[in-house]
């Protein structure tokens, strides 16, 4: 039986975490064992970063619509459930984007979750 030989693998491997590793300070770009796993944990914090991006940008959208929600006389939790009852389908992101750059739209929206929010009250009320 011949003997199996590994090829050109065994230097493709290398070469794709040298690619991975280029950067890195000392023994991490150069000896493979090292190079495997600081290359392997930062490919680890990649994964989570990513994760952990999306919660970031929704709390800043969050803070955002709070802010802007404040300045027209509500708070955060008054605004969004307004937006339900009031049927208005927009997301997070857009809201924010909204109260940043163009105010006088989100005043707009601000006034109709109002107008929703009493006409619930009156509803309750009777």
């Amino acid at each position: 039986m011949p003997r199996a030989k590994r090829g050109s693998k065994r230097l493709d491997k290398r070469k794709k975490l040298e690619k991975l590793s280029k950067g890195y300070r000392g023994t991490k770009s150069k000896l493979y064992r090292s190079m495997k796993e600081s290359v392997e944990r930062a490919l680890k914090f990649a994964y989570v970063g990513r994760k952990i991006k999306k919660r970031d940008y929704r709390s800043l959208w969050i803070i955002r619509i709070g802010a802007a929600a404040r300045i027209n006389g509500l708070n955060y939790s008054q605004f969004m459930h307004g937006l339900k009852l009031a049927d208005i389908d927009l997301d997070r992101k857009i809201l924010a984007d909204l109260a940043v750059n163009q105010p006088e739209a989100f005043a707009e929206l601000a006034s109709s979750v109002k107008k929703a929010l009493e006409s619930k009250a009156t509803r309750a009320a009777a």
